[in-house]
């Protein structure tokens, strides 16, 4: 008898149960600099096993039925093909890439589930009463999200490309726009599942497209780290609605792990910016323009290389805050060379990160990893900022916000009120900035 309950769904079930473990474990890791590399040796290792317990089910279906062999043919190809563009763009993609990168796999997301849901829509589910209610429900929700996820991925892409304008698209009473849409959705999932009719899924499909252009398009190209992030929070909750819909629990709770952590990471990405978490939700904040006032104020003075060199030779602490100017520069590995050098002769050096430092989440971390630098010695903001005063030279490599002391002494200025590193309060402040 207990050889009956042994299954392929029964093993594909306890393979899947393995890989949520895994995904899990992933996260963890991923949460410190000395576990990252464990942590995403987890994820190959959930995602690798999900897949074998993917073909491991169709391989079997196709021992019953011809439609089967076509299912198992395509996964294999699909999955080759995969394997190989995204072995290719790894190999190519440069780091200061990679935020766009990321949102256009976000855009792929969201539109697989888009077309899980029509694929649920044009199926014949065998349900009936409140459960195929719950059915339509799923597909026009899953469809509303990834329709959202796709096109506002789309358009994060294009800015941080530079192949579209990243200044925020201000279209009059935008606000009432967006909150138009939601309630339209909510209105059309009640319609939907009380009366199903494709046309109205072709509309929600349509209103999330639209949607999702637009709140991303209405939000600044500087405010693009958030928005990669929520993105990812999105792409989190259009794999769970797929994962509902094929009735998939590896989805579901992968899915709800991306959603919850993406918008986690958010919240704190908001916080370090001064924003408002409802309003990246919304695509209602980016929009603030320089005052036409504004202007070059305080004093500074040019430093020769052999100045700097003496400076710093003199400096008993010293503090390094990169900023996205590093990573297209690719000036991480003389910074870590330099900071090799001025550890051996006893200075204490530490680099301090903002939150939103870079074009994306932990951009700047993985750039200092990638050249070496000891993580013991990269400290977020809220670590050094108390330390500052005290530090004798602060280097300013290639930041302009994140360091901005009008953030806290200009009540006009765009990013008034958003936590900064007090970089001026040190004795000596050295500003690398191109021309």
């Amino acid at each position: 008898m207990s050889e009956s309950l042994i299954t392929p769904e029964s093993i594909a079930g306890a393979a899947y149960l393995v890989a949520a473990l895994l995904f899990i474990l992933s996260l963890a890791g991923l949460s410190k600099h000395e576990t990252a590399r464990r942590g995403v040796t987890y994820g190959i290792a959930g995602m690798a096993i999900a897949l074998a317990a993917t073909v491991w089910l169709t391989f079997h279906d196709a021992l019953d039925s011809p439609a089967g062999v076509t299912g198992l043919v395509l996964l294999v190809v699909t999955v080759l093909v995969g394997a190989g563009i995204g072995l290719w763009r790894a190999r190519r993609v440069q780091m200061t890439e990679m935020p766009q990168l990321i949102a256009l796999l976000h855009s792929f997301v969201g539109l697989a589930a888009v077309l899980v849901g029509w694929n649920g829509a044009l199926a014949e589910p065998h349900l009936e009463g409140a459960l195929l209610d719950i059915h339509h429900a799923e597909v026009f929700i899953g469809v509303f999200i990834g329709g959202v996820t796709f096109t506002g991925s789309i358009v994060a892409f294009l800015k941080l490309s530079a192949r579209m304008k990243s200044a925020p698209l201000v279209l009059p009473g935008k606000n009432a726009l967006n909150l138009g849409a939601v309630v339209a959705f909510l209105g059309l999932t009640v319609w939907y599942v009380a009366d199903t009719q494709m046309w109205l899924l072709v509309v929600v499909t349509a209103l999330s497209l639209a949607l999702g252009w637009h709140l991303v398009a209405s939000i600044g190209g500087g405010d693009m780290p958030v928005v990669v992030s929520m993105l990812n929070s999105y792409s989190g909750w259009a794999a769970a609605a797929a994962g509902f819909l094929l009735n998939n629990d590896l989805l579901i709770v992968t899915g709800a792990l991306v959603g919850a952590s993406g918008a986690y990471l958010s919240y704190i990405m908001c916080k370090a910016m001064n924003r408002s978490f409802l309003s990246v939700i919304a695509g209602g904040f980016g929009i603030a323009a320089p005052s036409k006032d504004d202007q070059q104020s305080g004093e500074h003075r040019e430093i020769t290389v052999t100045d700097a060199a003496e400076l710093l030779s003199n400096a008993s602490s010293v503090v390094i805050t990169p900023g996205y100017g590093m990573a297209v520069a690719q000036a991480q590995y003389p910074v870590a060379e330099l900071t090799a050098k001025l550890r051996e002769r006893g200075i204490d050096v530490r680099f301090g990160i903002h939150p939103v430092a870079g074009r994306l989440p932990g951009h700047m971390n993985v750039l200092l990893a990638e050249a070496k630098v000891p993580y013991d010695i990269v400290e977020e903001m809220d670590e050094i900022n108390d330390d500052l005063a005290a530090t004798t030279v602060v280097l300013v490599i290639g930041a302009n916000d994140t360091v901005n002391p009008a953030a806290a002494e200009d009540p006009g200025s765009p990013i008034a009120g958003m936590p900064v590193l007090r970089v001026w309060e040190a004795d000596n402040v050295i500003v690398f900035k191109a021309l």
